[in-house]
């Protein structure tokens, strides 16, 4: 297990950025702010940093994390300001820790789903949204690198839990608790659902922020 983890937020234009690209970014960070950690070994080493729960494109997030190695007796306490002062805009390290905790014990993330509506949040689309959600089963197609016709079958129940609504003049709110991995549910398959399932109530815009992560008990991962 890495030493130290990074928690940092991740906003704006810098939601944008790819998962590759954000480690390549950090790497360049660390070494812009003068802080030295570990390196692979090997013919062509490389700064070891390593995001355990990936974002998606375009999410935004206040609680992203970020598994590196400090040398002993490093100031744990000047991480934060050092790398958010070269990092981009939109990127803020807000805290620097020991990696105590396994990752495996990261069971749930939090993630706000707003569903916005151009003309005002259809009649009945609260209700509707919470019917779906609430069947005993919810099967999707996604795409999958290991079958076949490129596509697999998921039920998004199992993997949902909890939602709660919040019903907006222009928008819906879903502050949701979805299973952060093995597996995991990207929540962009929740609003694929309702496009299908639903499509008088498909919003015409969606953004995603990811709030928390979660051990088992619902407690913060830190």
């Amino acid at each position: 297990m890495p030493d130290q983890r990074i928690q940092f937020v991740k906003t704006g234009r810098a939601c944008y950025i790819s998962h590759l690209d954000l480690m390549r970014t950090f790497q360049r960070a660390f070494l812009r702010a003068g802080i030295h950690i570990r390196h692979t070994e090997g013919f062509n080493p490389h700064a070891y940093v390593s995001i355990p729960l990936p974002l998606s494109v375009g999410f935004s997030s206040q609680c992203e994390i970020l598994e590196f190695g400090l040398p002993e007796g490093a100031d744990m306490e000047a991480v934060p300001w050092r790398l958010t002062r070269v990092l981009p805009e939109g990127i803020t390290v807000t805290r620097c820790y020991d990696a105590e905790r396994p990752y495996k014990e990261l069971c749930y993330v939090n993630y706000i789903i707003t569903l916005e509506y151009d003309a005002g949040a259809p009649v009945g689309a609260e209700n509707t949204i919470r019917a779906l959600l609430g069947r005993e089963s919810l099967v999707v197609s996604k795409k999958s690198k290991k079958a076949k016709s490129g596509q697999t079958q998921v039920d998004l129940i199992p993997l949902i839990q909890r939602v709660d609504y919040e019903g907006r003049r222009d928008s819906i709110v879903l502050d949701t608790i979805l299973r952060a991995q093995n597996p995991g549910l990207n929540p962009a398959l929740i609003v694929a659902a309702i496009r299908e399932q639903c499509p008088e109530m498909a919003p015409d815009y969606v953004s995603y922020h990811r709030k928390q992560v979660l051990d088992r008990d619902l407690r913060p991962y830190e």
